[in-house]
């Protein structure tokens, strides 16, 4: 939907001028977009006759107009502004307003009812997707008086952020165009309004032929044909790019979606050959795509000529798999071509869903652009391929937040699997030289400093200055012409006191001014010390280095009483501050500054964004908003070009946002990852080896992390919850993580080591199965998305996660606090550290060949065989009973302890087991940790009963983990007998050249205990039978 808006005139603007004259123009913003008018030389009765329009994307917002007066010196003098919510023009009739004055408004309330004067302007809604069309007030402006004056429109293709001016028109809409549909429209809602009116696709328009001369003879132009012949419009794919291209204007490529990049790749391909790729109709790659992610029914119209030819545009539609959340449900895709030439194109899609949950309030758009790349060697043409996207919400939901957060995600899954189909259709690039694009972007950026003139006039140049140091120049003039008067009244020799009330009034106002004056000038003098101190400073040192391009701010709060503020910026990164200069009087400031952070040995996990609003160096600033970004959980590419919102209760008010660049990146390369071990060696005083790129990858991909992340070693554990999880808990230098994969359930979480606040050591006890555990305690509001798998959270709102049953304790110990005290304490610290723990022991290689999963154990049968016991009786040998501990016990099973079967879900039981084996079993004794799931089968007669177990004090028992499935079933030929197989798989966590060794020796000696148990549990049946 779109917003035609008509700047027609002005007149009774108060004239700020001596003469009374001005420069005045027109300032105009909706949401986020913004436009101005050209400014009238001269002028009390301006005349612009200017043509706009806007995208819509929320019927709640309102237009703002504002009129001010052209300053050099300033940024301009307010005039007087008027706002005209949407929603007033959709219940309009013809959902326009017509040719109005309207009373301009002051932003003081003091001087409300203050004449500012009054515009002429013309506004309607209209469904129109083109510029191309008929203006909607063309039938309400008087053309014959107004015959005589014309102003050039710019027509540009629209992009998808920003607004853009509209073309001259060639036809014009007839007033009874739909008489039939207001008829039908009177006395219904605003949503039965606006789904039966906007919904509509096509309107036949008539008009009759008297009209339609009358309007030839007054425009001296033909009317266009609002219904295109595609017949005389090329049919094939190539030639219809072609056809758009000659119709070019000269656009430039469309700015990122504000949602964010989803791909930003480099193809070793051209942009052509890289646009029919995806988008030909002869390309199978939706195709295979479509395979990949479970898609049916998938259906791709022709691409069609629209409005004449000037817009290329298809229509695909598709049911999307289903997920965990939402079922299977139909979407249908539109694509369009925002711009085609010889080395760009840019495609829009906007997929609509209406059946998932709240899908008819919002639609989902990505934009594809394609770019020429860098120049190769081979002096081949390269692509440069960004995804980006946003929700474009149709009408006001109070579940904006949950929509958006959903859809990123499904939107980033999506495309990491568009991003591996297409790489097996094109190569990709991998650009060792990624700091000579940022380099082009920042220097695009370079500002000349403002002068020290200008920053003077910005901060002294209004009428209270001026007027104060006129007043001090009129009583230094009388004092110099006045007679000294007599001493009268209290007076004595020294002490003049006022004569008469209106001296007293005098003196007031010039202490007031005074006081103003002197409040200025901290403001220039603290403004002069701040002003640039740390823009375009060049970084120094190696290692990483952080790049901030702060561009600009909108919506931030007014702060002052005229209705302003003088916000700027401070980031906080690793214990360094950069600070940005004071915007004067400005809610919409814009910086356009560069900081560059010195190199830091260890990478950065967050940095915080702070925005103050100045207020003199005596006064104490005022917080506009804050904010963090967070390197962990963000890719890098994805804030080279971001909007952040802000936090804060006038941030939240007033929908505050900075537009940053944020560039990452480390100038060791390669040697990053050996030098951080080699500097934790010294920290941890141990060996710790350096992981190989298939193990740095998968962790990875686990968790969600950017390429610079690297495990430094994992450590398998139990989460201790009301039941124990058993998983692996992995340390990298930002973050430490939990997974496991227990029985088709996935569990998986992670936070900053920065996020703890304390780390305990618990002693061992009976419930921690003999061993010491681990309780981190993390700071107050920090990981709340984890909070399900704290074992509990303290009254102050601190979560707290307890760990037990390492394999190694000693040593997971050592490395998760020294990790943990090198990121968060002081160099001091640190060396205290080192001194405390001196001793000089290697970490055992603990390389991972793989993580652990049970899908990882290939199953092999080791025990079957016809038990003459019936199944119900059977299953008492896993009751947890004395019978069961008798039995194991007998079978060398030392100090068998268990816990009671809990539900975890409908018919599905679970319980822990630990015990140690006897000598005679393994002669290095050794502890078991298991956990037990029993599970029943409706359809058969049948019960299976799955078991994880983990070694604990056996060689080479932390390289591997058993999966034990036992299937227990009755026998229809003899109603006092069971079935009984049992399979074992090991699952690998560490790669061993003595894996074949280790599974003959495992196999062959459980297949012994497991004849022996059922042996005698046969017999014990068979005494008490």
């Amino acid at each position: 939907m779109k917003l035609f808006l008509q700047v027609i005139e002005a007149r009774g603007l108060v004239a700020l001028d001596l003469n009374r004259l001005s420069d005045p123009y027109v300032r105009l913003k909706l949401g986020k977009q913004r436009a101005k008018t050209k400014v009238v030389k001269k002028s009390s009765k301006p005349w612009w006759e200017e043509e706009f329009f806007f995208q819509v994307e929320d019927l709640g917002e309102e237009l703002t107009v504002s009129v001010m007066y052209e300053d050099k010196c300033f940024n301009g003098d307010f005039i007087g502004q008027v706002k005209l919510p949407l929603s007033m023009v959709l219940d309009a009739e013809n959902h326009s307003l017509g040719t109005a004055w309207y009373q301009l408004q002051s932003k003081s309330k003091k001087a409300k009812n203050r004449e500012c004067g009054e515009i002429r302007l013309a506004m309607s809604l209209s469904q129109k997707n083109s510029c191309d069309g008929t203006p909607p007030w063309s039938s309400w402006v008087d053309l014959t008086s107004n015959s005589d004056k014309s102003s050039e429109l710019k027509r540009e293709i629209p992009s998808v952020e920003s607004s853009s001016k509209m073309d001259s028109y060639a036809v014009s809409e007839d007033e009874e165009v739909n008489l039939d549909i207001e008829e039908k429209l009177r006395g219904q809602s605003l949503r039965e309004r606006m789904s039966k009116i906007f919904s509509r696709k096509n309107v036949s328009i008539s008009t009759s032929s008297s009209k339609d001369s009358d309007i030839t003879e007054i425009n001296q132009e033909k009317p266009l044909n609002l219904e295109p012949d595609e017949t005389l419009l090329p049919d094939n794919f190539s030639e219809s790019l072609k056809f758009l291209k000659s119709k070019e204007q000269g656009s430039e490529v469309p700015e990122n979606l504000p949602g964010g990049v989803l791909l930003d790749k480099h193809y070793a391909i051209s942009p052509a050959v890289l646009n029919s790729l995806i988008f030909s109709p002869d390309s199978k790659l939706l195709q295979s795509l479509a395979d990949v992610q479970g898609t049916t029914d998938l259906c791709m119209e022709p691409w069609k000529f629209e409005n004449g030819g000037e817009s290329l545009k298809r229509v695909l539609t598709y049911i999307k798999a289903a997920t965990k959340l939402v079922k299977a449900v139909k979407a249908t895709e539109s694509q369009t071509y925002l711009k085609v030439d010889d080395r760009n194109y840019a495609v829009l899609a906007s997929v609509s869903t209406p059946d998932v949950p709240f899908g008819s309030s919002f639609r989902c758009e990505v934009l594809y652009c394609i770019m020429p790349g860098p120049q190769l060697p081979s002096e081949e043409q390269s692509s440069h391929l960004v995804i980006s996207w946003r929700i474009n919400f149709l009408q006001s939901t109070m579940m904006k937040g949950m929509i958006e957060n959903g859809a990123k995600q499904g939107l980033k899954e999506n495309f990491v699997q568009f991003a591996e189909v297409l790489s097996l259709n094109a190569k990709t690039l991998d650009l060792k030289d990624a700091g000579s694009r940022k380099e082009q972007i920042l220097s695009s950026m370079e500002t000349e400093p403002e002068s020290e003139w200008k920053l003077v006039c910005r901060i002294f140049g209004n009428f209270t200055i001026i007027s104060f140091i006129l007043a001090v120049l009129c009583v230094t003039v009388h004092i110099l012409l006045a007679n000294r008067s007599s001493i009268q009244g209290l007076e004595f020799i020294g002490l003049d006191l006022p004569d008469s009330i209106e001296e007293v009034m005098v003196c007031g106002v010039l202490f007031l001014q005074g006081e103003h004056a002197l409040k200025r000038i901290g403001h220039f003098l603290q403004a002069r010390r701040l002003r640039g101190n740390d823009h375009g400073v060049r970084a120094e040192g190696d290692g990483w280095l952080l790049t901030i391009a702060l561009i600009e701010g909108i919506n931030f709060a007014a702060a002052d009483s005229s209705g302003y503020s003088d916000p700027y910026v401070v980031f906080t990164c690793n214990g360094k501050r950069k600070t940005s200069s004071i915007k004067f009087q400005t809610l919409d400031p814009q910086w356009n500054e560069i900081f560059e952070f010195d190199a830091m040995n260890d990478p950065p996990s967050t940095m915080d964004i702070k925005v103050f609003d100045f207020d003199g160096p005596f006064n104490e600033a005022v917080a506009l908003g804050n904010a963090e970004v967070n390197f962990v959980k963000n890719n890098l590419s994805e804030l080279e070009d971001v909007w952040i919102a802000l936090e804060g209760t006038l941030a939240q008010a007033c929908q505050s946002k900075l537009h940053l660049r944020i560039f990452l990146s480390n100038t060791r390369g390669d040697r990053v990852v050996s030098d951080y071990l080699t500097k934790m060696e010294k920290e941890v005083g141990r060996k710790i080896n350096l992981r190989s790129p298939q193990t740095n990858s998968a962790f990875q991909k686990l968790f969600g992390l950017p390429p610079e992340e690297f495990l430094i070693n994992d450590f398998t554990c139990h989460l201790k919850r009301k039941m124990p999880l058993q998983g692996r808990l992995f340390l990298s230098p930002r973050i430490t993580g939990f997974y496991t994969n227990l029985f088709g359930h996935k569990t998986k979480f992670f936070f900053l080591w920065e996020d703890i606040e304390d780390i305990q050591v618990i002693p061992p006890s009976l419930k921690s199965m003999g061993s010491p555990s681990l309780l981190i305690i993390l700071r107050c509001g920090r990981c709340l998305d984890s909070r399900h798998w704290a074992k509990s959270v303290d009254p102050d709102g601190k979560l707290k996660f307890h760990f037990q049953s390492f394999v190694s304790f000693n040593v997971a110990n050592r490395l998760i606090m020294a990790l943990w005290k090198a990121r968060s304490l002081s160099p001091e610290q640190k060396m205290k550290i080192a001194e405390e723990e001196s001793e000089d022991n290697n970490l055992q290689s603990e390389e991972s060949g793989s993580f652990f999963t049970i899908e990882d154990a290939k199953m092999s049968e080791v025990f079957s065989s016809v038990v003459p016991v019936p199944m119900k009786s059977l299953l008492e040998m896993f009751g947890g009973g004395c019978l069961e501990q008798k039995l194991m016990e007998k079978v060398g099973c030392v100090d068998y302890s268990f816990t009671p079967w809990e539900s975890v879900r409908l018919n599905v039981h679970q319980r822990q087991i630990h015990y140690k084996f006897d000598k005679n079993i393994s002669r290095y004794g050794g502890e078991v940790t298991s956990t037990q799931q029993r599970s029943h089968l409706h359809d058969k007669n049948e019960c299976m009963i799955e078991e994880v177990m983990t070694l604990q004090g056996v060689l080479l028992g932390d390289y591997f983990t058993l999966h034990l499935r036992y299937q227990i079933g009755d026998l229809q030929s003899k109603s006092k007998a069971c079935l009984v197989q049992v399979l074992l798989g090991i699952a690998w966590s560490k790669n061993t050249k003595h894996q074949k060794r280790i599974m003959k020796n495992v196999i062959s000696n459980s297949s012994l205990r497991l004849k022996e148990m059922f042996r005698l549990f046969t017999k014990e049946f068979s005494m008490e039978k």
